[in-house]
């Protein structure tokens, strides 16, 4: 066999994986929305196309130069109302694009909370009478935007490059944590904002890191990682939950080590009536974090005691513990270790794929 053949044979399966390079991202979720307004920006158009409720398609245009700028979209019985203008439409399904039906960017509002802009091709419908919108996206765009929602503003390339890879590489092996949508835009797939400038250090990481992912035994790993590690990575098993291909050996942050993350919580009887405090798993730490908010309980390891009023958890870092701890990354970037390195100390025995080469490889291989 050729060398060609034996790199394509090793390959062929993560090549498979990112076929599809658009990620279908589920937005504002948090918020269960009954009404969104939707913006385009300026010197853009955006089209949008409906389906009526008795079937037909039509589509309108906004665009600020020459018409309406926003629309209006809310739930109605077990469908949508669009409001553009003074027209009033009743429809099952929204889609808003580009003219060319390709990425387009564009604001979504909820009055008095939030409001936000993406770039990429929006779906909206209604379920359970909340509204639904999902993004589909570029996976660099993606990427680009989970860096900068992900990472503190002082981290080093080689550490948001080594965050790339990572958050890429989960992208790509993850997909399908929900059942309308790839990912959610909160932790519990990947914190995703606004996607950032070109010319910003988190887009610099996307692009010089383009196409690489972390692969284990040829498969594509679903990458975790968490803020601080408390000075040792965790394995899936510590904290209860299945390691889905890679295993995460446990590593050492020698940061961690030295400038732990300490906290200290106090909860009423009733509150910690969930948690197992002996051997806490990441399940129970978030049921808790859901019930009370979401730095209830900021990590898995910790030490309970008991007093009076309650229960008191004391304890370091920040997050589940697995994979790449942000803070580590920082400080070994900040010593001058490169993002390879980076990725090799809290990924062991883990490989790094271009996956635009292996493409390359394989169309050359069928020509």
């Amino acid at each position: 066999m050729t060398l060609k053949l034996k790199l394509l044979a090793c390959v062929l399966l993560a090549v498979q994986q990112v076929c599809a390079q658009d990620v279908r991202i589920g937005v504002l979720g948090l918020f269960r929305p009954r009404r969104i307004a939707l913006g385009t920006e300026a010197g853009q158009a955006l089209i949008i196309h409906t389906r009526t409720v008795q079937g037909t398609e039509k589509s309108f245009t906004l665009e600020r130069s020459s018409g309406p700028a926003t629309a209006e979209i809310s739930v109605y019985g077990d469908g949508l109302m669009l409001r553009i203008g003074d027209q009033s439409l009743r429809i099952s399904e929204l889609h808003a694009s580009s003219r060319r039906n390709g990425a387009a960017d564009f604001t979504l509002a909820i009055r008095e909370k939030i409001s936000r802009r993406y770039r990429g091709v929006l779906e909206i419908k209604a379920v359970a009478g909340i509204l639904l919108p999902v993004v589909r996206m570029d996976l660099e765009t993606a990427v680009a935007s989970v860096i900068q929602a992900e990472s503190a503003p002082d981290t080093p390339l080689e550490a948001l490059q080594a965050q790339a890879v990572a958050t890429r590489s989960y992208l790509v092996a993850a997909r399908g944590r929900h059942r309308d949508f790839d990912f959610c835009d909160t932790t519990h797939c990947q914190f995703l904002r606004e996607p950032p400038p070109p010319e910003s250090i988190a887009s610099h990481a996307a692009v010089a890191t383009r196409g690489l992912v972390l692969a284990y035994q040829r498969h594509t790993v679903a990458a975790m990682f968490t803020r601080s590690c408390g000075g040792r990575t965790r394995t899936p098993q510590e904290v209860g939950l299945s390691s889905q291909g890679y295993p995460y050996f446990s590593a050492v942050c020698e940061y961690c080590l030295r400038h732990p993350s300490h906290w200290v919580r106090h909860l009423a009887q009733a509150d910690a009536a969930g948690i197992n405090l002996r051997e806490p798993t990441e399940a129970s730490r978030l049921d808790i974090d859901r019930r009370l908010g979401w730095d209830a309980v900021p990590s898995n390891d910790f030490m309970a005691r008991r007093d009076a009023k309650g229960v008191i958890l004391e304890g370091t870092g920040q997050g589940h513990g697995i994979g790449l701890c942000q803070s580590g990354a920082k400080a070994m970037a900040q010593s001058g270790a490169t993002f390879r390195e980076i990725l090799e100390h809290y990924y062991p025995n883990t490989t790094l794929l271009n996956t635009h080469l292996a493409a390359d490889l394989s169309d050359a291989m069928v020509r």
